[in-house]
């Protein structure tokens, strides 16, 4: 059975490392990026109909406003099918304590029974919050594994942590 790597990442500005940066490519696509050379999974960008603004404050605002509504934002695809893949890498950044609302679009979107989904996340010192007790509500019949948080501003640096996660998960 195949794997899918499905991530939603942004990109403009974030916070990174204690300032907010111009990102030409979001945290959590380069962590997904970096899956996608060791396991050679499908890759599936989470991309919302009505994006976030560009600016980091007023993304945070819309961010958290969708959570508190428990919104779930409209994308703009899905993949045709995810029948054919056993295990599924879930990437997204730590948004306010767990994933972005996009996300729990996507996981309500598909039935996730028996498929084994591995978490992981970018953030700024929130680690994976409470997604993956989130994931495991919303996908009761999947396998939920721990999964890997990274920090955004240590991208660079995390080669090895995502090497190591990754040999681990697949030695299961």
């Amino acid at each position: 059975m195949a794997t899918l790597i499905a991530y939603f990442s942004r990109t403009d500005e974030n916070y990174v490392g204690g300032s907010i940066r111009e990102l030409k490519v979001g945290n959590t696509a380069r962590v997904a990026e970096m899956i996608q050379k060791l396991t050679g999974a499908d890759m599936f960008w989470m991309e919302m109909a009505k994006p976030y603004a560009r600016t980091y404050n007023e993304c945070i605002n819309e961010a958290q406003k969708d959570q508190k509504a428990d919104a779930r934002p409209e994308l703009t695809s899905y993949p045709e099918s995810i029948d054919g893949y056993e295990t599924i890498y879930l990437g997204y950044p730590n948004y306010w304590g767990t994933m972005p609302m996009a996300v729990f679009t996507f996981l309500e979107h598909f039935d996730f029974s028996g498929k084994t989904i591995r978490p992981f996340c970018t953030h700024e010192g929130s680690g994976l919050g409470s997604s993956v007790q989130d994931i495991r509500k919303t996908c009761p019949d999947a396998n939920v594994e721990s999964g890997l948080a990274v920090h955004g501003s240590r991208i660079d640096a995390s080669k090895g942590d995502v090497e190591d996660w990754i040999k681990s998960v697949q030695s299961k």
